[in-house]
């Protein structure tokens, strides 16, 4: 099946052209078209439909739609195998069967922004063009209504964007002259979109037009002052300088890249294959704010940074005015959208570090996080020049305080920065820029359309006077009104006089959430919602706030409440019906704060402390039994810890070897995991807390969140400590060894690492003591102690040889074996002992290629190569390097290993007499390691500098490890 939306809605089926009948019921596919296969509540279709007239009868003529929809578009499917699927309280459509012409724009969108990020100017052009060539006429034509007029804004915003980047790159490729009259036309139609200005200005300055240039920005000024009372935005105003002083770089586009003809444009290592589009949905019901959206709009949002910090107290609607209005301008972020819950106010879980938010981004917008440094100046710097020259939306959603937002502003004209918090947030403000936006409680109006909208317009009218006592008592609260309207709308029987009077009636406290003279307490709204629920699920509401956030899945739930998988989908679908609980991301559950603080205070005032700390040892049995089997999978060359059985009532999830899988559940539950450590340690659940630090340490050590691994390492070595546990010490010190190692404390890594030695023979843990040595003698090594380097490795062989186990281990420990024997291996290598160097390193390549352990292999050839190149074998050195690189790549991981593999092969290049073949893969190398932040990468440059100076430069040894 086949579909239009860009230009007339049309349909067909083959090649038949499907009759969609009226156009309400057209109105309803649009709707689920625009939608793109997520599902649209029946709510959101009615709001599409008849917008705020819907009749009483509104849900059972949307049912009818669908019907006569299902059977005009597949005469001969049921509705279980229709195109048009239920689920839930709405309907989806199932796009992996149809295509339309909004889908294919936005894929041939992506593939024009991975051609200009391959700076292929061509492709751009082409796929841009071919994505315009879509189009047929206005979108949406013949659609009237509200519904249909913000979408069509939308989707004409980004037929613009298009438009602007298929001419900027045309203009790449020099079509100064050709372009000039169609950007005419454009400024003409869109007089105050600046970036046609800018651009029509480029053009006409390389067409030798310097004073018509100078008169464009002349006349966006006059028009900008006098329509908006603002002036040119930044980028216009650098242009308009560059013409004026004649800058003669404004003349060379840059040089085109030509691919070969079997070259696709393609994301580089680590890059997002999609543009992010990380943005909540859109509030299914959004009343008001008139005036505050009138003031955004008017806010410059191309050329310009704009930081709009939106403050006001909890529940009030700053998430849900923020998200509806980036989902308004997010067609103008052409490079996508990003969104962060910072946490400045949970109840529980402390705030997002500057560090961790930085690190979240920058992933989001395709960063390897193999390749990530570790300081966060340079995290900030690497996040900005991601950001220069892209048109990205950032959503920083309830931060604590100016600190915690400013390394998160971009650089860089072109963004849009929307914060929301309960702070005011005037040091943003004050130092930059920031425009403040203060959010009140709803008017009574807006609070009463609120109601209607939520309720029905029939209940509404018929109960004036309960409707204004119901208002009255919620204080003009969104999130009270909410929660109150969820409550009515399960009851439809129940008359609003009734629901006024349990108001009245149930008045308490919360004095915490007291927000001024005119906040009334909203624990009479969220108590008799809570008091309608089944026991059991009240039980699971008051268990969710011993949850440390920010949000919890289905098995976590069901283990805090020991309950089975389909009972605690029930009990959270009764809590998501009365809005105490929200399905934000799929599969993910959460509250707002304030319900969160309500169900805290009702777990003491109703739970016995027994209860409450069986649930809590229940939920960290779930995350430890869990995290244990992932890292199981994630390291298959580690030997065990051994943990206790987990409590009744604990589900644990299991990823029967599925390795992917294992790694994305530690990706998606890391914050989880860390706020549980934390609050682990706060309860002193010591034996959890040494456990938890060995379960998380591989995770945070592969992500480069070392100063998280020391700080989960050092809550837990206290706790070992209190537990006076030799071998939960023993293991803590060689976590410690390892995260310090990597921050480059190389003496007390040394340390560490004798201290879990030393407690490690006393225990007779043989595996582990092997594990530690090779900590040792990375720590060694990297201090220049290179005989105890090979002693320490050495020893390792001789313990993990000691220790094996094949058949009994899953191949751990001759994987372990294996990568003792390279770690000896390299260490001859850096003494001079290349002919050892190839022996050991012989036998650790023949064990994994025997195990499949491509990662150790890899290593393993790269030992290989330096052994060679020393002994002046050097096409057997250059074979050995290339194999390597071959595995790094395909293994996707750290990129120290390639950029160091590549230094020691431009050696090698060099020495056999090619300086052509090094100046290439140390250019390479150079990259990738000024991406890193790494100590080489200044001495690199040098010597890439020195490259064609008499006598060259140097051949240093070039040694990157890891231990």
């Amino acid at each position: 099946m086949r579909f239009s939306v860009l230009g007339p809605v049309r349909a067909w089926r083959g090649e038949a052209e499907v009759d969609l009948g009226p156009p309400q019921q057209r109105a309803v596919l649009v709707a689920l078209l625009l939608a793109e296969g997520s599902q649209v509540s029946a709510g959101g279709l009615v709001d599409a439909v008849w917008g705020t007239g819907a009749p009483a009868s509104a849900l059972g003529i949307l049912r009818g739609y669908v019907h006569r929809l299902r059977k005009s578009l597949e005469p001969d499917a049921d509705a279980a195998s229709s195109v048009i699927s239920s689920t839930g309280d709405g309907y989806q459509l199932r796009t992996a069967s149809i295509e339309s012409d909004l889908s294919i724009f936005r894929d041939l969108l992506v593939q024009a922004e991975r051609a200009r990020g391959a700076a292929d100017a061509r492709s751009t052009v082409a796929y841009l063009r071919d994505a315009l060539r879509l189009w047929q006429g206005t979108a949406l034509a013949g659609m009237r209504g509200e519904y249909a007029q913000s979408r069509r804004q939308r989707l004409d915003e980004l037929r613009l964007s298009a438009q602007a980047a298929r001419i900027t790159a045309e203009l790449d490729l020099g079509a100064h002259a050709q372009i000039t009259t169609e950007l005419a036309a454009l400024v003409t139609e869109h007089p105050l979109d600046e970036r046609f200005r800018e651009l029509l200005m480029l053009a006409l300055y390389r067409s030798g037009q310097q004073a018509a240039a100078l008169a464009t920005y002349r006349e966006a000024q006059t028009l900008l002052v006098s329509e908006l009372g603002i002036d040119p935005g930044p980028a216009l105003q650098a242009m308009y300088r560059s013409v004026l002083r004649a800058d003669s770089g404004l003349l060379t586009p840059p040089a085109p890249v030509e691919p070969a003809p079997s070259q696709v444009p393609a994301v580089p290592p680590g890059q997002a294959s999609t543009i992010p589009a990380q943005l909540p949905a859109d509030p299914p019901v959004f009343v008001g704010r008139a005036a505050e959206l009138a003031e955004v709009t008017r806010l410059p949002s191309a050329g310009t940074v704009v930081v709009s910090a939106i403050a006001g107290m909890a529940g009030v609607g700053k998430t849900a005015f923020a998200v509806h209005w980036a989902r308004q301008v997010s067609d103008r972020f052409t490079d996508g959208q990003l969104y962060l819950n910072l946490r400045g106010f949970d109840p529980v879980a402390p705030p997002v570090t500057p560090e961790h938010a930085v690190r979240t981004l920058l992933e989001s917008l395709g960063a390897d996080r193999h390749s990530l440094p570790h300081d966060l100046d340079a995290l900030v710097g690497l996040y900005r020049t991601m950001l220069t020259g892209r048109r990205v939306l950032i959503l920083l959603d309830n931060a604590r305080d100016a600190a915690q937002v400013r390394p998160l502003l971009p650089g860089a004209p072109g963004c849009l920065v929307i914060v929301t918090s309960r702070n005011r947030l005037t040091g943003l403000v004050a130092t930059d820029g920031a425009h403040p936006l203060n959010l009140d409680v709803l008017s009574v109006r807006e609070a009463r359309e609120l109601l209607t909208r939520r309720i029905g317009p029939r209940r509404t009218a018929a109960e004036p006077g309960a409707v204004e006592e119901i208002i009255t008592r919620c204080a003009r609260l969104p999130l009270a009104l909410a929660v109150t309207a969820a409550h009515a709308a399960t009851r439809p029987t129940v008359p609003l006089a009734a629901i006024a009077a349990e108001l009245r009636e149930s008045a308490g406290g919360l004095d915490a959430f007291h927000d001024g003279d005119a906040m009334a307490d909203v624990r009479a709204v969220f108590s008799w919602s809570y008091h309608a629920l089944t026991p059991e699920a009240a039980r699971l509401f008051r268990l969710l706030a011993l949850h440390p956030g920010p949000d919890i899945t289905l098995p976590a739930a069901a283990s805090l409440a020991a309950r089975s998988l389909p009972h605690s989908r029930r009990l959270l679908g009764e809590l998501m019906q009365t809005h105490l609980v929200d399905e934000a991301v799929a599969g993910r559950y959460a509250s707002h704060d304030l319900l969160r603080a309500y169900a805290t205070e009702m777990a003491q005032a109703v739970d016995p402390p027994q209860q409450v700390r069986a649930a809590r040892s229940r939920m960290f049995d779930h995350y430890l039994h869990t995290a244990h089997a992932a890292a199981a999978l994630t390291n298959r060359a580690r030997a065990q810890i051994a943990l206790p059985s987990a409590a009744e009532g604990v589900r644990a999830e299991a990823f029967h070897e599925d390795q992917e899988r294992a790694e994305a559940w530690f990706n998606d539950e890391q914050a989880v995991l860390l706020a549980v450590v934390e609050q682990a340690d706060a309860h002193r659940y010591d034996v959890h807390l040494w456990q938890f630090a060995w379960a998380l340490s591989n995770h945070l050590h592969l992500r480069g969140l070392w100063r998280e691994e020391e700080a989960v390492h050092r809550a837990a070595l206290d706790a070992a400590h209190r537990l006076g546990d030799r071998t939960a010490q023993a293991y803590v010190h060689r976590g410690l060894g390892t995260a310090t190692a990597a921050l480059g404390r190389f003496d007390e890594a040394g340390m560490h690492a004798e201290r879990a030695i030393e407690l490690f023979a006393e225990t007779g843990d043989t595996r582990a003591c092997a594990e530690s040595y090779r900590t040792l003698a990375w720590a060694a090594e990297q201090q220049g102690n290179l005989e105890a380097a090979l002693r320490a490795a050495q020893r390792s062989l001789a313990l993990f040889r000691t220790s094996e186990s094949p058949a009994g281990d899953d191949g751990r420990g001759r994987r372990a074996v294996a990568s003792a024997l390279n770690a000896v291996g390299w260490n001859h290598v850096l003494l001079g002992q290349h002919q050892q160097a190839l022996e050991h390193c012989r036998q650790a390549l023949a064990l994994c290629q025997e195990l499949g352990d491509n990662t150790n292999a890899a290593h393993t050839w790269d030992s290989i190569g330096h052994a060679h190149h020393h002994i002046g074998e050097y096409e057997e050195a250059v074979t050995a390097f290339r194999n390597a690189l071959v595995l790094y790549r395909q293994l996707g991981g750290a990129p120290w290993f390639v950029g160091g593999t590549l230094m020691r092969l431009g050696d090698t290049w060099l020495s056999a007499g090619d300086p052509d073949a090094a100046r290439t893969a140390w250019a390479e190398a150079l990259e990738i390691m000024e991406r890193l932040g790494h100590a080489d990468a200044e001495h690199l440059r040098t010597r890439l500098d020195r490259l064609d100076e008499p006598g060259g430069p140097s051949e240093p040894d070039t040694a990157v490890s890891e231990p």
